[in-house]
């Protein structure tokens, strides 16, 4: 069923009639296809705000900064649209600061740095820019804060990211949040670190961080980390150190095997409601600014890849259909396993079948879905991976010497080219061959 159109916050891309082309809002993806080529990045601006005014609306009542998770997708159009919409940031390397400060250099103050391997190089850059916060993830990257600080005669306000020890139902590869992961401090190591640190007049105990997982469905692990943290900022007040922020991390998942065909349960706001509200029961009571990191929830249902099936081959009694987008554009069902619904954009007649999605990579693992149910479709038709605007570009790659794809955003009636497509005097720029000279 088509979705409301006034409702932007479920999943954008229809089927408007019976008989039409898939859609995103009042664009035809087979135009689009037509006007930009293939394989094609498609991203709904108007999803991605309506999803970021969720959480405004569901944190109304309390201080709050929604910092998008920039690794999810970082676009410089996306980043721009919403820091326009007041968004704060989450970045993980000097390279996502470079590009927050390049499409929004306004939003320098709101935006906190993550990550566990933070370098003296990123860490001068993030003090210069005055960022918002550091989470620091060890002992020995805050004494090098500490030192790159007041080299430059800086505060620095820091919050350490704890490691709760919750279980995050979710795949192993996206699950931070217990001790055996390399993310985080202990919690039970953190009020002592906290303590060590308020002699240092350079660096300032802003917050306490936390970050559990990715693609997380239930609020009740939320809850809980929250619950131990409310538990710290506590006993970190009976200490004298006045903690002014909390970040609860992002890791809201979505639903990816919600099909357009089928009904859809997954109920966004309701959503959000059920997880803005399982962190204030945690911190009643506690007068703090609380940060969230949203990433896929904001964009990966915003997003498509659109592709063109080359050939249909069968091979005894599998059939292939082979597309000019691969794994280096979008490598999440290589990597996790991950599942993407795939639909023709301009489905035929006929009884849907078993078919590998397979792309021209020289890889085994090059699929993005195995005997998978598929309408038919022939050389040249259009093909559309839904739910593909999170880690789909921000993970691609040039293997097998590919250029990457062309990015279009759509806002109202309006599309954008947001990233030209790639040449191979791009890819072959910054190499420096040998001369005949070296011989």
């Amino acid at each position: 069923m088509p979705n409301s159109s006034s409702d932007f916050s479920s999943r954008p891309f229809e089927y408007p009639s019976a008989d039409a082309s898939l859609s995103c809002g009042q664009h035809s993806l087979t135009k689009l296809a037509k006007q930009y080529g293939t394989p094609l990045y498609v991203y709904s601006a108007d999803q991605i705000l309506a999803r970021f005014m969720l959480f405004q609306q569901a944190l109304a009542d309390r201080s709050h900064l929604i910092c998008y998770a920039v690794k999810a997708n970082s676009a410089l159009a996306i980043l721009k649209l919403l820091a326009d919409h007041g968004a704060g940031f989450d970045i993980v390397s000097g390279g996502e600061l470079q590009r927050v400060l390049i499409a929004a250099p306004e939003a320098a103050g709101r935006i906190v740095f993550s990550g566990v391997g933070k370098t003296a190089e990123e860490i001068d850059q993030a003090l210069d820019a005055d960022i918002y916060a550091f989470n620091v993830e060890s002992e020995a990257e805050l004494k090098l804060l500490a030192s790159r600080a007041a080299k430059r005669k800086r505060k620095a306000r820091f919050a350490l990211r704890v490691n709760p020890d919750v279980f995050a139902e979710t795949h192993p590869y996206i699950s931070t949040g217990l001790r055996e992961h390399k993310f985080g401090i202990d919690i039970r190591q953190a009020r002592r670190i906290y303590n060590e640190a308020a002699g240092n007049k350079w660096l300032t105990a802003h917050g306490v961080s936390v970050h559990i997982g990715s693609q997380i469905r239930s609020a009740d692990p939320f809850g809980a980390a929250m619950k131990r943290v409310a538990k710290l900022v506590r006993e970190l007040e009976i200490d004298g150190i006045a903690i002014k922020s909390v970040d609860a991390g992002g890791g809201l998942g979505i639903d990816y095997h919600a099909t357009l065909s089928g009904p859809d349960n997954f109920n966004p706001r309701a959503k959000v409601e059920e997880y803005a509200a399982a962190l204030e029961t945690s911190l009643a009571g506690l007068n703090v600014q609380l940060l969230l990191e949203p990433g896929r929830f904001l964009v990966a249902q915003a997003g498509a890849l659109l592709a063109r099936v080359l050939y249909v081959k069968r091979n005894g009694k599998k059939t292939f259909v082979v597309t000019d987008a691969a794994m280096n554009d979008l490598i999440r069902p290589a990597l996790y396993q991950a599942f993407h619904e795939i639909v023709p954009v301009l489905p035929r007649a006929g009884r849907s079948a078993a078919v590998d999605i397979v792309g021209p990579v020289c890889e085994t693992g090059d699929f993005f879905a195995r005997d998978r149910k598929l309408k038919p479709v022939e050389p040249g038709d259009l093909v559309a991976v839904l739910d593909a605007g999170a880690y789909g570009m921000a993970q691609s790659s040039n293997y097998n010497t590919r250029p990457r794809p062309a990015e279009v955003l759509l806002r109202g009636k309006k599309a954008t080219l947001i990233r030209r497509r790639e040449t191979i005097a791009d890819l072959l720029g910054p190499e420096l061959p040998l001369s005949n000279h070296s011989k």
